[in-house]
């Protein structure tokens, strides 16, 4: 493989796995924020507007953000019942037919999300709630999550179709 794809994948990698490692822990606000709902609803008896839809946003980026990071490291959902009857040079040639697609999709919804972070930010967008927060936020989480799992596409189908034909990039 040239040596451009081999730093395109090892910096992509590292990327998904600094960012990925660093939003697993994110998951701990979102609990600190439902307990903090919890406890001034029941024990203060002062309930709080804004603290079901932050865990929602902070539940958003989680996934979105950590999409790369499963990516990279096999954990997505994944029809196996023929899969694995393949050997590994096939199962590489398989994915990367489905990268493919799995890129122009990317590709599809990157165009869209970006389309919708436009609007949010031109007119102001905003959740209507009691909370009434600004969805620009986690709208730039979303195409910034989004990219990232397009890069780390990329990175697989290259790593596919190194494996495909015997190479091994790591």
């Amino acid at each position: 493989m040239p040596k451009f794809v081999v730093y395109y994948v090892k910096y992509v990698d590292y990327l998904s796995t600094k960012l990925g490692r660093a939003t697993m822990y994110s998951i701990f606000i979102m609990i600190g924020v439902l307990l903090l709902g919890a406890i001034t609803r029941n024990i203060l008896n002062m309930p709080l507007s804004w603290t079901i839809e932050m865990a929602q946003f902070l539940l958003t980026g989680y996934y979105i953000v950590g999409g790369a990071y499963s990516m990279q490291l096999g954990d997505h959902v994944r029809m196996d019942l023929v899969y694995d009857l393949f050997s590994e040079k096939n199962k590489a040639k398989i994915d990367v037919c489905t990268n493919i697609f799995l890129v122009l999709y990317l590709v599809a919804l990157l165009i869209g999300s970006i389309s919708s972070t436009m609007y949010a930010i031109e007119y102001g967008e905003r959740k209507f709630s009691q909370w009434n927060p600004s969805m620009i936020p986690i709208k730039l989480i979303m195409v910034a999550g989004i990219f990232l799992m397009l890069l780390q596409a990329v990175s697989t189908f290259f790593k596919d179709l190194a494996k495909a034909r015997g190479i091994t990039i790591s």
